[in-house]
């Protein structure tokens, strides 16, 4: 009887250690893919910024982009941070305002020696997946009333006449409405929060 409750309680003991690596796994994962995610929001800031130089560039960067692998080194950090290593790298799917990344992580502790066979070698995998997402809606920002017939710039040459790129106007989320001036942008650490928002999902 007393042999019998001591292996009971043992096995939830073991139940419990595997639960806790479990957990930690998925924190290890969690953290992991979010990394990726706010470096890659990080990374595209010049290529951003530069489309809003370009008639469409906006149209164009959201349509080509894609985002490579050297995020992940980021990911791995966060992942070793939390005593697990990346498994098989970062799988990038891009879309259209939108990017997201999955990643798995595989514990560097396994469950441990317990009553369960196998347990000592047991390590926790588990996946996670964030998503890089456009939140705002953009549109050249009312330029200044010049007057019906403004007078002709006799002293421009032809390549001058080409118009400068002049600021955009974003609204983000609904409530947060700001403009960008495409020369004289204000930093992208301040500016990518703003324009992309970072966040786990569900797979």
């Amino acid at each position: 009887m007393v042999a019998g409750l001591l292996f009971l309680a043992f096995a939830f003991f073991a139940v419990g250690k595997a639960s806790a690596t479990r957990n930690g796994a998925q924190g290890a994962a969690d953290a992991a893919a979010l990394a990726a995610a706010q470096q890659a929001r990080d990374e595209i800031g010049p290529a951003f910024l530069g489309a809003l130089l370009l008639p469409g560039g906006l149209n164009d960067f959201f349509g080509g982009h894609y985002i490579s692998g050297g995020p992940c080194n980021q990911a791995q950090r966060f992942a070793a941070d939390n005593r697990a290593d990346v498994v098989g790298g970062c799988q990038w799917n891009s879309g259209y305002q939108r990017d997201e990344v999955t990643v798995r992580v595989k514990t560097r502790n396994t469950v441990g020696d317990t009553v369960i066979p196998g347990t000592e070698t047991k390590h926790a995998t588990a996946t996670a997946t964030a998503v890089i997402e456009f939140r705002c809606s953009w549109k050249p920002a009312e330029k200044p009333d010049e007057g019906t017939n403004p007078p002709p710039d006799e002293d421009k040459d032809e390549d001058d006449k080409e118009e400068t790129p002049g600021p955009i106007t974003f609204d983000c989320d609904g409530r947060n409405r700001f403009e960008i001036d495409p020369l004289k942008p204000d930093p992208w650490s301040e500016l990518g929060k703003a324009l992309f928002a970072v966040h786990l999902i569900n797979d």
